[in-house]
């Protein structure tokens, strides 16, 4: 019997301590700094292509791009090559049989014209050939060919190099945006 009351007490005790609720009171303060960084691909201007892959062709492809954080530019151009003209001219008209007329395109430059006069083969001048076209450009020395090429091609050059100068400022300026 002794037991048995033993017994009574431990369960009763039990089922006391199950029925009591539980009460817990808890108060969290939560600071924090959080930094969240944006990783996306670079901006790129892509330069376009000039597709001058024909040999037959006589001009150049120029292309470029610049780019900065804010703004892309990009750009391209062909530029005639003049004296690869003049070389596929003659050559046309040589292959045609008109061998005094691919001479008279050659001797438009004025290299070429003092080397034929240096020769002694004086380029054809109005259809003579030979000591009568030599006579005929002494008379005629102001249809001779000047150099006025180069000339043109320097202020050409002066201003493709001011143009640049000014582009080159003006992507430094949009850098420091």
């Amino acid at each position: 019997m002794k037991n048995l009351l033993l017994l009574l007490l431990l369960a009763s005790s039990v089922v006391l301590a199950q029925t009591d609720p539980i009460v817990t009171e808890s108060t969290v303060d939560t600071n924090s700094k959080s930094t969240t960084t944006l990783k996306s691909p670079p901006p790129s201007a892509i330069t376009p292509t000039m597709n001058i892959s024909n040999s037959d062709l006589c001009t150049v492809g120029i292309a470029g791009a610049v780019q900065t954080q804010i703004l892309g530019i990009s750009a391209g151009s062909t530029v005639r090559d003049m004296n690869c003209e003049k070389l596929k001219n003659a050559k046309t008209l040589f292959d045609m049989g008109m061998k005094v007329a691919a001479v008279s395109v050659m001797c438009q430059d004025q290299r070429v014209f003092d080397a034929m006069m240096m020769a002694g083969t004086p380029c054809p001048f109005n259809g003579m050939i030979g000591a009568e076209a030599k006579a005929a450009w002494i008379t005629n020395g102001e249809k001779q060919p000047v150099e006025i090429e180069l000339v043109e091609r320097e202020m050409t050059d002066d201003k493709k190099t001011m143009l640049g100068g000014a582009g080159v400022a003006s992507l430094l300026l949009l850098l420091l945006l």
